[in-house]
């Protein structure tokens, strides 16, 4: 099971996820749910970069991925892409409830 917990500003804007665990779908290197989440958890990370020109505090190992940015970083671009990883996880956890947990 992979765990996703999204990490709220005091104003409950998300600024950040982190990500533990393993989705177990499918074999290692072959899990397609782990890989989906996987893709979307760096695109994300890197367009808070080069699309919000911010610079998210991220914290990487194995079967673990965590990206923060301070609440003084949190701009109108970030906060769609962080809402839009928000649903990509959404859609991941309706198709793979068994794998994939949405943490509020």
């Amino acid at each position: 099971m992979t765990d996703v917990r999204l990490i709220f500003s005091e104003g409950r804007a998300i600024r950040g996820f982190e990500i533990s665990g393993h989705a177990g779908a499918g074999e290692e290197g072959y899990d397609l749910v782990c890989a989906a989440i996987s893709f979307l958890a760096v695109t994300c990370a890197n367009a808070l970069e080069t699309v919000a020109m911010t610079r998210p505090e991220v914290t990487q190992h194995e079967g673990y991925l965590k990206a923060v940015l301070k609440e003084s970083q949190l701009n109108p671009e970030a906060s769609v892409i962080l809402r839009l990883f928000r649903q990509g996880v959404l859609d991941l956890q309706g198709s793979y409830p068994d794998n994939v947990r949405l943490i509020h």
